[in-house]
């Protein structure tokens, strides 16, 4: 068999995407990620208590532009992440039955079964 060559496979960059529950967290830090964006441009749009002629009025606006979205990205990000990951276990609310144990309905009494109930 020395003229069958065998190639082996080459690694695949991103093949961590290909399982469900890292892209899963992927999908929803990218969506964190950019409601931050969204939200640090509204910041600087609105220039709320002159917090955006603060931040270009420094020496080095990237710096704090920088440490401003990091912040809102790990909140945002953690918070889409932990509420996908919360959600996995739930079912969808078309086909889902009810939960716990079958409702008693309470019938209204008869003033029959009222005067049985007095003479025992």
């Amino acid at each position: 068999m020395p003229d069958q060559v065998h190639k082996e496979p080459k690694p695949r960059r991103f093949g961590f995407l290909r399982v469900p529950l890292f892209r899963l967290l992927a999908i929803n830090l990218a969506a964190g990620t950019a409601l931050a964006a969204l939200l640090v441009g509204g910041l600087l749009a609105l220039n709320p208590a002159g917090l955006r002629d603060l931040i270009f009025a420094d020496s080095s606006p990237g710096t704090a532009l920088g440490l401003l979205l990091f912040g809102f990205v790990v909140t945002f990000g953690s918070t889409a992440m932990g509420t996908a990951i919360m959600a996995m276990g739930q079912r969808q609310a078309d086909d889902e039955p009810p939960r716990g144990p079958p409702r008693l309905v309470a019938q209204p009494l008869s003033p029959a079964s009222l005067r049985a109930s007095r003479q025992q």
